[in-house]
């Protein structure tokens, strides 16, 4: 049992028995500052298990805070994250408060959680297949032959085995976001995070790493994506939730979110990015 009295399960695992629209990570009153700077108030927000839900809103809302938040890379200052019904972090006290989980069950519950950043962050000198395998080594304990044969059967699924032996600078920018996405896939988790993974390529090299995201949606992989790019997340989210100023203004499901008339907020959003693929919607 951990502190909290919840039963302990593996969470690197398949999701036992939780059908698609389960709740996989579920946050309740959630709120983090950074001084005197309130950057996320009191947020509550249900994450469901095989489906994407895209955070949407203008720069400065507090969406890539809060997806550090769901990986626990920024400790909140107040409020309960669950994953897989697991608390992270930090566990409810009986009459109020919060209790400090140990440090190896929160090591234990992030394993469920992959990430994918704006920035590559690829080591330079290792090919995309070590890139991908070595925290499968380092981390997971992999021999380096069962490592390298996961790694490429990951990069396999990016479309990447035949750069498998190339350097990061041998690489485009597509290209080495796939690898970055392949690193977290290897991983296995079951929950995948994504913060803005297009933000610095050109519109082709966007496409193609839309393209494996697309691809993962299919699979039914559970996954966070906080993007720009509103033709993505009204083609191939399920859920949405509309940020501004620490808040959330709305959330649901993307059919009801982006259905006109639009919340006043959420119009002038969608005309400021009309010219990144909202036009789409209109």
């Amino acid at each position: 049992m951990d502190p909290s009295g919840a039963a302990m399960t593996d969470l690197t695992g398949k999701a036992a028995g939780l059908e698609a629209g389960g709740v996989a990570l579920r946050i309740e009153g959630l709120s983090k500052t950074f001084g005197q700077n309130t950057v996320l108030k009191n947020v509550d927000l249900a994450v469901r298990h095989g489906v994407v839900t895209c955070l949407l809103g203008p720069s400065g809302s507090g969406k890539s805070t809060l997806l550090r938040c769901m990986a626990f890379l920024e400790e909140h200052d107040a409020g309960i994250i669950t994953v897989y019904g697991e608390p992270l972090g930090f566990a409810p006290k009986p009459g109020g408060g919060r209790l400090r989980l140990p440090h190896a069950q929160v090591v234990r519950v992030r394993r469920a959680i992959g990430m994918v950043f704006q920035q590559f962050n690829l080591w330079p000198h290792m090919t995309a297949l070590g890139n991908v395998s070595e925290a499968l080594k380092r981390v997971r304990g992999l021999s380096r032959r069962e490592a390298e044969a996961r790694a490429m059967s990951v990069l396999e699924r990016v479309d990447l085995a035949d750069r498998a032996h190339h350097y990061p600078s041998q690489l485009s920018g597509g290209q080495q976001q796939r690898v970055a996405i392949a690193r977290a896939l290897a991983m296995e988790p079951r929950i995948m995070l994504f913060d803005e993974p297009t933000s610095s390529l050109d519109p082709e090299l966007t496409g193609e790493v839309l393209s494996v995201m697309r691809h993962l949606a299919q699979e039914g992989m559970t996954m966070v994506v906080v993007t720009h790019e509103i033709g993505f997340a009204a083609q191939v989210a399920s859920d949405v939730a509309f940020l501004d100023k620490g808040e959330i203004l709305l959330r649901g499901l993307a059919k009801d979110v982006f259905a006109k008339p639009w919340h006043p907020r959420l119009a002038d959003f969608l005309e400021t990015y009309l010219d990144r693929g909202a036009a789409v919607l209109v």
